[in-house]
């Protein structure tokens, strides 16, 4: 009789911070890892606890600020988009590449993914059709043992998916019950990723109109579901037709990757119940995601203040910011009337430069002069992140567990009602697919297919005009309209694990150097075209007056370096190279590292 592995430690040891909680209203991932195969499976309610239980593998975005020493800031600070104040953060020796495949801070990745493919495939292997049956129902419940099954597979194809975006290659398992310890079954070569990246595709072809679209029962919230289907072949294509995969730049993929787009739309727009745009795009990201028709699909809740905690800034009581959006990301957010801010006409005062902005900017970033704080318990006030010397500097400038580089703070994600006096818990979910990356992901893949032909400015215009911006102007070029939705991806998207991998499968990292990005900096003073040097401000007061004085960032970490090819792929572990040599190196890591 096999007994069930231990798993997923991590998510016990997060449940274990103070001010963290898993909240158990939905997805309950609770089972006894040490009952036998025919134990689970010989029950119904032990195989849908072992199901959902396959879900604690999906990517999450919101755990790591309960590690405060090592990962409590946005992982974006491992892109153009931020910095970390506080010097023991991981992303610091990714953004320098001080680390090998020895000591990579970020492997655990490689694990996460291939224990959930060992789920699943256990899953599928031990089902019951007797114990799960396929009756006719109505609502969610019907053929349960189809979409159990339907479920599996796609959880499947999303941990296939997340391998390609961190380790590149990686081989295809699609009825293996891989046991990692086992040096004979993990010694296997591995698929090249655009291989991997169709096969995901096909495999929400299997189970995309199988599952439901959009569930009905509040219950069944945070599964996946047909949506999902159709958003990760929409995800998977576009990596699939983006340069770091298609280098001989195949148009027929890229329009492969807009169909699929276009088939979510098409299908969501048949729905009674359809994904949308929803209606405040500052509260998405705090208020209740159950309750949020654009979230297709969620990772768990948690009921947490460690978002909060970790981000605001230290002169509140209880609050350790340490995620410094860049002014490379602030540069990015157009001025209200849709010019950016070295435009002529754009409306832009240097001594005045966080008015009249994309309204995403003000729900993204917390600047000096920015208000905050709950004004009905008297802590409203604005922040002050001035610093004139070590000795005249504002509250918010530095404490001693956080503080800022940049003269920003994060904001996006943050609860406003928030008590420093009696800090509390809120409930936080971290998306992994909503509706405006389906059409961000359309807009993308048709104008690289087609051209910035109507639909590509239909798709644009819709993201934008949530937020009151101008619709992009008309007689843009194909370079013109790549260049403005990919800052529209940058500026929607921020902090929500796009940034990092979009950089990547446009390989946009080729061709620099911090040295000639600063170089080029002493020419046009701009940071938002600038991927390695990090800009910030700093903010000077004379008596009434106050200055912006724009500046590069010195970071924690030095100054950054990327590699290429090295530093496109995080590298396999050295200890899985060494036991399996046939899984190989990625280009620039050394296997004897």
């Amino acid at each position: 009789m096999r007994i069930f592995k231990k798993i997923w430690m991590f998510a016990l040891a997060v449940l274990l911070i103070p001010g963290f909680s898993a909240c158990d209203d939905f997805l309950d991932k609770e089972y006894d890892a040490s009952l036998s195969e025919e134990k689970v499976f010989g029950n119904e309610r032990l195989t849908r606890q072992f199901l959902t239980n396959i879900y604690t593998n999906l990517p999450d975005g919101i755990g790591v600020f309960g590690d405060f020493q090592f990962q409590s800031a946005s992982r974006d600070a491992m892109t153009d988009n931020a910095t970390t104040w506080w010097g023991l953060h991981w992303y610091n020796m990714v953004n320098n590449d001080s680390y090998t495949a020895t000591n990579h801070p970020m492997l655990g990745f490689w694990n996460t993914n291939f224990s959930g493919i060992r789920k699943a495939n256990q899953f599928l292997r031990n089902i019951d059709p007797n114990v799960i049956q396929n009756q006719s129902l109505a609502g969610d419940d019907n053929n349960l043992y189809d979409r159990y099954r339907a479920e599996a597979i796609l959880l499947r194809a999303m941990f296939h998916f997340e391998l390609v975006a961190y380790f590149g290659d990686a081989p295809i398992l699609d009825d293996i019950v891989l046991d990692m310890d086992n040096q004979e079954q993990m010694n296997m070569v591995r698929q090249p990723a655009a291989e991997v990246l169709k096969w995901v595709a096909e495999q929400c072809d299997l189970v995309k109109d199988l599952l439901p679209f959009r569930y009905s029962s509040s219950g069944n919230w945070g599964r996946v579901s047909g949506a999902t289907a159709y958003a990760l072949k929409s995800r998977a294509l576009l990596y699939r037709a983006s340069n770091f995969h298609n280098p001989n730049g195949m148009t027929a993929w890229w329009q492969e990757a807009a169909d699929a787009a276009k088939a979510f739309i098409d299908k969501n727009a048949q729905q009674s119940n359809p994904f949308a745009l929803y209606n405040s795009y500052e509260r998405m990201f705090y208020e209740a995601p159950y309750l949020n028709d654009e979230i297709i699909l969620s990772r768990s809740i948690w009921n947490t203040n460690a978002i909060e905690t970790q981000v605001l800034p230290p002169g509140f009581p209880g609050m350790n910011g340490k995620t410094n959006p860049s002014q490379n990301l602030v540069d990015a957010f157009e001025m209200a009337n849709g010019r950016f801010i070295w435009e002529d006409e754009s409306g832009y005062d240097p001594n005045n430069p966080y008015v009249d902005r994309d309204p995403r900017f003000y729900a993204t970033v917390l600047y000096h002069g920015a208000m905050w704080g709950r004004e009905d318990l008297g802590q409203r006030r604005a922040i002050d992140v001035h610093m004139n010397n070590a000795n005249e500097k504002g509250i918010d400038y530095e404490g001693s567990n956080g503080g800022t580089l940049t003269g920003y703070y994060m904001r996006k994600f943050v609860n406003p009602n928030v008590d420093f006096e009696n800090l509390g818990v809120f409930p936080h979910a971290w998306i992994i697919y909503r509706y405006a990356e389906i059409l961000l992901n359309y807009a993308e893949a048709l104008n690289e297919a087609q051209g910035p032909v109507s639909d590509v400015h239909w798709a644009i215009n819709q993201v934008r005009a949530r937020v009151d911006m101008p619709e992009l102007p008309s007689g843009l070029s194909q370079e013109d309209m790549r260049k403005r939705i990919r800052n529209e991806r940058r500026v929607e998207l921020c902090f929500e694990d796009h940034r990092f991998f979009d950089l990547r499968r446009w390989r946009a990292y080729d061709g620099r150097t911090y040295e000639s990005e600063l170089a080029q900096y002493q020419i046009d003073g701009r940071f938002d075209n600038k991927l390695l040097v990090i800009g910030g401000v700093n903010v000077r007061r004379a008596g009434a007056i106050t200055r912006y004085n724009r500046m590069v960032v010195s970071e924690r970490g030095g100054r950054r370096v990327f590699n290429v090819p090295k530093n496109y792929l995080f590298p396999v572990p050295y200890n899985e190279t060494i036991k399996s040599p046939n899984l190989g190196q990625n280009p620039g890591w050394s296997i004897e590292e």
